[in-house]
């Protein structure tokens, strides 16, 4: 009997990943669902019927082929290891071991065959912003050999999960009442208070995502520097990123210029994603994508491709996917696909 294991299996992430593996139809004969204390003995949807939240526990993982987890980086430092141990081998969803340097950081429609030499028993799955981009990013490299990148992103509340998109409803209610003064360009005398965001996101932008470092950009530019060069093989990939909160529930966007050795040939490049797995690209200028259209779908859906005016060998692009079902939860059920059909 093969069996799955889903941590986290309550949350935002997790609720996409019990329903994409019923829509994949994932081979396992089993699924076991864990989450926090809190939530044990609730039975929450599965496929047509409903299963019971077990707690979290060695014997969780007792028989299991593939585990996901989604809990968050501690949970994962700590229990990864502990699944592994047992004859499981982890997708990880957090950031605790993507820069490991021996587990491979897989986008499931880049790099699948790195996730099968996985020497911890460990997988791990990319930042949802890193891969909206690296199925662009790896055409680049195969049509004119990538070597800089300018990213910047505009993400949604939903990257902070369940609590930062109730975080947007709630200051988004609040702030409607002013709605009067916003128009004139006043500011209200009480600014909304947030648990999540460093400031108020409704109505706004926040040019901060995740908590600084010692260099002055945040984790998440950080993540968005590190991870494509480790999926498209590129160590020395010139990045300089910048990521934004946006007042978006859904989805994930970002906007690339793109520096490569040779001239890039627009149509080549154009017809190169149009073959790339995962990856939907508009040829109408006015055709680009925008997250509430893309929410609830698959892949990456590509728009405004275009020259750069001032350098032959640099190109721009948009590109918009779903951070929680393409970001987070169809790439690690792809990467368990892969793992299932490899015998793990």
């Amino acid at each position: 009997m093969t069996r799955a294991v889903i941590v986290g299996a309550t949350g935002a992430v997790g609720e996409d990943l019990r329903r994409i593996m019923v829509e994949r139809q994932l081979p396992v004969d089993e699924v076991r669902l864990v989450a926090s204390p809190r939530s044990v003995g609730r039975r929450v949807p599965f496929g047509d019927g409903e299963l019971e939240v077990q707690a979290l526990a060695p014997g969780a993982f007792d028989g299991a082929a593939v585990a996901f987890f989604s809990a968050g980086g501690g949970v994962s430092r700590e229990w990864a290891p502990a699944a592994a141990a047992r004859g499981a081998v982890v997708v990880d969803n957090s950031s605790a071991w993507r820069m490991h340097p021996q587990v491979p950081l897989v986008d499931a429609d880049v790099n699948p065959a790195a996730a099968l030499d996985h020497p911890l028993g460990i997988v791990a799955n990319p930042n949802c912003t890193t891969l909206t981009i690296t199925p662009v990013l790896a055409c680049l490299r195969d049509l004119a050999g990538l070597v800089a990148i300018t990213p910047t992103s505009f993400q949604a509340a939903g990257g902070s999960g369940q609590q930062g998109m109730e975080e947007l409803a709630e200051q988004t209610a609040k702030l409607a009442g002013e709605r009067d003064l916003l128009r004139r360009g006043g500011r209200p005398e009480a600014l909304p208070e947030g648990r999540v965001f460093p400031r108020p996101l409704a109505f706004n932008v926040v040019p901060q995502c995740m908590g600084f470092d010692e260099s002055g950009y945040t984790v998440e530019e950080l993540k968005l520097r590190n991870e494509p060069r480790k999926i498209l093989g590129l160590p020395d990939l010139a990045s300089h990123p910048t990521c934004v909160r946006v007042p978006v529930m859904v989805g994930h966007s970002v906007s690339v210029r793109a520096v490569c050795e040779r001239p890039v040939d627009l149509a080549a490049l154009r017809e190169r994603l149009a073959g790339a797995p995962g990856v939907t690209v508009a040829g109408d200028p006015a055709g680009y994508p925008t997250p509430l259209e893309v929410a609830g779908t698959d892949g990456v859906f590509v728009g405004r491709v275009r020259a750069d005016l001032a350098d032959p060998c640099a190109v721009l692009f948009w590109s918009v996917a779903d951070n929680l079902r393409k970001g987070a939860a169809l790439n690690a059920v792809q990467i368990g696909e892969a793992l299932l059909a490899a015998g793990a």
